[in-house]
């Protein structure tokens, strides 16, 4: 066990039960091994009817299941568990080549957390624990609720008399829903942690193009901010340029890294198909609806010459209009729509060649907005093997290794140690390595 679980004992464990479904027997006495000295009663079940027959003997409290099994996997066990018996909180291990079934467990099966194997000790036993204080969480909002309704009633019968009396239950009431809108925020928070992860692992695939999705909700959440959209339509906006491209999953890369000015007719058609099946994806989720609408329409063009359903002007979501642009803004930066790779200065003047026909006026007005706010990333840049760097030079992109690995978040101001950490990274990669970076911290205007 890893040393920093040792000695790992929640103050919630007490006499709650996790019962744990894998068919090896060695994954099944890891778990055990695991989590018992945590301080939980632990099941076990080799398949998925085992596990079911289980659940019909006593009460269980979390059922943490292995995705790849024989008969019935761990999506379909977790679904069923959730129509019998949906106060139970499920969790899913699973490994990267499960991801379209990870998605399914997601939708059909309302999983708390999934947990990629092989897992981490002290993560696993931290999730099942946050599984469980949710739960204590709910139960205890449920005791509030009632105990609210129960004031409400006291305080009517005592408002023509006992006025101190009000005063005290007001309080009460107050410090209740005070509780409830911090359980709230706790609920917000992980849902939103939940979508960054999911959005990473949709990166898994990207390589060179890793961190594509994160740019672009970035660039959206900014643009959404300057128009002033308000809290939610921003976040729903984000949440949409973080997961657009759930319904690249099953395409081949070659078609997804190819110019759009390089597909045939039929490539073409398929990718039309994308935002459709990336709303059908999501659409399960009532609070991923709003970010589904949005992907579904961000292909279409403010003329009316979009797809997938030819909406024109106002028809077309704001939402969408404001992903469209952030998209294609970044897209061209990559070689996406024109085949060759744009600086920000050239991918920001294809924006604005759209205005008014591809893209909505106002919306790019706030975008060259955030773009001039932003100065920092408009310096022109150029590309400069690493002989040729010098310090005080600032990454103008990011810096990705051939393998999809992050090395320097674009930004960053390149000093002496840095300088010499990528000349010995060049050297053990035996590849001249070339990086896209800006001559100063001077602000320059768009014009």
């Amino acid at each position: 066990m890893n040393d920093r679980v040792e000695g790992l004992v929640p103050a919630i464990s007490g006499s709650l039960t996790v019962l744990c479904v894998d068919d090896e027997s060695n994954i099944l006495n890891s778990l055990r091994r695991l989590l018992r000295p945590a301080g939980y009663r632990v099941l076990t079940a080799s398949s998925g009817a085992e596990a079911l027959a289980v659940l019909e003997t006593g009460p269980v409290d979390v059922v943490l299941s292995d995705m790849q099994m024989p008969e019935m996997n761990g999506a379909r066990l977790l679904q069923q568990v959730k129509e019998r018996a949906p106060e139970i909180v499920r969790i899913l291990l699973t490994g990267h080549a499960d991801l379209s079934s990870t998605i399914a467990a997601i939708n059909d099966a309302g999983i708390y957390r999934y947990i990629s194997k092989p897992w981490d000790d002290e993560a696993l036993v931290n999730v099942v624990r946050d599984a469980l204080e949710l739960k204590l969480l709910k139960q205890e909002r449920d005791q509030l609720q009632k105990l609210t309704q129960q004031q409400n009633a006291d305080l009517c019968d005592l408002n023509a008399t006992l006025e101190s009396k009000v005063t005290q239950r007001t309080a009460e009431l107050d410090e209740a829903l005070a509780a409830l809108n911090d359980t709230h925020e706790a609920l917000k928070k992980s849902f939103f942690t939940s979508i960054k992860v999911f959005s990473n692992l949709i990166e898994l695939r990207e390589g060179a193009g890793a961190g594509h999705s994160r740019q672009i909700a970035d660039t959206a959440r900014c643009i959404a901010t300057r128009m002033r959209l308000g809290d939610a339509a921003t976040q729903d906006i984000t949440i949409a340029g973080l997961l657009h491209g759930i319904g690249e999953f099953g395409l081949p890369d070659s078609l997804l890294r190819k110019p759009r000015v390089e597909l045939t007719s039929d490539e073409q058609a398929t990718l039309k198909r994308i935002p459709l099946k990336t709303q059908s994806a999501l659409m399960a989720l009532d609070q991923l609806s709003e970010s589904g609408k949005i992907i579904r329409s961000y292909r279409e063009r403010f003329d009316g010459y979009g797809y997938p359903d030819g909406l024109r002007g106002a028809q077309i979501p704001l939402g969408a209009q404001i992903l469209s642009v952030a998209h294609d803004y970044e897209a061209g930066q990559e070689g996406m729509l024109t085949g060759n790779w744009l600086s920000k200065l050239e991918a920001r003047d294809q924006i604005m060649i759209g205005r008014g026909n591809r893209y909505d006026p106002d919306v790019v007005d706030a975008f060259m907005v955030h773009l001039e706010a932003c100065g920092v990333t408009l310096r022109a840049e150029q590309g400069l093997l690493i002989s040729e760097i010098r310090e005080g030079m600032t990454l103008a992109r990011d810096l990705i290794a051939p393998d999809g690995m992050l090395l320097l978040a674009k930004h960053v101001v390149l000093d002496a140690a840095r300088i010499e950490q990528l000349r010995r990274y060049e050297s053990r990669d035996g590849k001249p390595m070339q990086l896209y970076v800006q001559e100063s911290h001077d602000r320059r205007r768009l014009s």
